[in-house]
């Protein structure tokens, strides 16, 4: 068997283990994904005891109270009561003082159980994070095990450095994919498993609270089932804009802006210098992802008040300018894992661009993009 058959059946192997890992990491997220779900319901479930218990407790203490101020007016004036009602006001005091034992002692094992419950969750919790981090960096080797071995090492002659930005480019997509992911988890797919589970309590809270309360409880389930609907629309645009095939790139953008302004707060102010012109689809497309990063990167790491971002689509070419009055950042510093700037340089440089960043520190950061219309 020659070097190159052993190479490849040792990857081979290789890769059926870690797809086998990665599978067993993705049941355990499924399963601690589950049990997290019905423990938040049988959550609640004891929280509506533990209400429960502490009412009946307050009411029976109140009996209680009545009953040993009668016990010690039967006491006390003896002679005016028959043998049988001095031994009801002992039995009925008595009575209300074991009752009222009774709950307290409920009360106090279902609070554990909450309390229990409440630890489990946070435990969970922090089972799901580590898996889904663990899944990502598995996903990672795999890529990189399953990509073509003959092209790596042509790469790894050519440059060394092209490896390296290999493997930033497959550790920024699944990333990217993990982001997706993680919104669909916490938006979406969260709001859905809470729809799920406060429609099952609609049933009780009718047969407990009467008819307003659980129409209440509909149009409570309404609006989250509303919300939801908004974030999946929000995440679809994020991947893919349908108005920029619509309406073209200037309103798209315009659109894009005003939505990312109302969802964070940032300020954004948009101005298009030039005429609305229709650009080649690649185009728009490619300028509308460069002005999307530059946003994202300014609202995520300079903690800007204001972002200004000015456009002209003059005859040969398309100019961009996105300024923002952030904490700025040293442009000769390197940092680990920050590859905003890198794809946006690599996206201008398949465009045959130019892209000219001037920042400082605590002077905010001016982005200027020159774009071929040809290319």
């Amino acid at each position: 068997m020659s070097n190159k058959s052993v190479l490849d059946e040792i990857v081979k192997k290789m890769v059926d283990t870690v797809i086998q890992s990665k599978e067993q990491v993705f049941d355990i997220t499924e399963q601690s994904r589950n049990e997290y779900s019905q423990l938040q319901l049988e959550l609640v479930q004891v929280q509506m005891k533990v209400a429960s218990v502490i009412e009946n407790t307050d009411k029976t203490e109140r009996y209680a109270r009545f009953a040993r101020n009668r016990l010690a007016e039967v006491s006390k004036n003896f002679d005016k009561f028959s043998d049988e009602e001095v031994r009801n006001a002992y039995e009925q005091a008595n009575d209300f003082q074991v009752k009222l034992a009774l709950y307290r002692q409920e009360e106090k094992q279902l609070r554990e159980q909450r309390d229990h419950m409440e630890r489990r969750l946070l435990a969970l919790q922090d089972t799901i994070k580590k898996a889904e981090a663990l899944v990502g960096q598995i996903s990672v080797v795999l890529n990189y095990l399953t990509s073509d071995l003959q092209q790596v090492n042509d790469i790894l002659e050519d440059a060394k450095e092209m490896q390296e930005f290999g493997l930033k480019i497959i550790e920024a997509q699944e990333e990217e994919r993990k982001r997706v992911s993680r919104e669909i988890h916490d938006g979406p797919a969260q709001m859905m498993a809470n729809v799920l589970l406060r429609s099952e309590l609609v049933e009780r809270i009718y047969k407990e609270k009467g008819i307003e309360e659980a129409l209440k409880e509909i149009r409570d389930l309404r609006a989250m089932v509303k919300s939801s609907l908004s974030e999946v629309r929000r995440i679809i645009y994020d991947l893919r804009p349908m108005a920029l095939d619509d309406l073209g790139l200037v309103p798209t953008l315009a659109k894009y802006l005003k939505n990312f302004q109302e969802r964070t707060g940032l300020e954004i102010s948009f101005r298009n210098l030039g005429k609305e012109e229709r650009l080649p689809s690649a185009l728009e497309i490619a300028i509308f992802r460069l002005v999307q990063e530059a946003v994202q990167n300014a609202q995520k790491h300079a903690n800007p008040k204001q972002v200004q971002v000015k456009m002209e689509i003059k005859a040969t070419k398309v100019m961009v300018i996105i300024k923002d009055d952030g904490k700025g950042f040293d442009q000769n510093e390197k940092k680990d894992g920050a590859f905003g700037l890198l794809g946006m340089k690599e996206r201008v440089n398949m465009l045959k661009g130019e892209l000219t960043i001037d920042s400082k520190i605590n002077n905010g950061t001016i982005i200027m993009l020159v774009i071929p219309i040809h290319a």
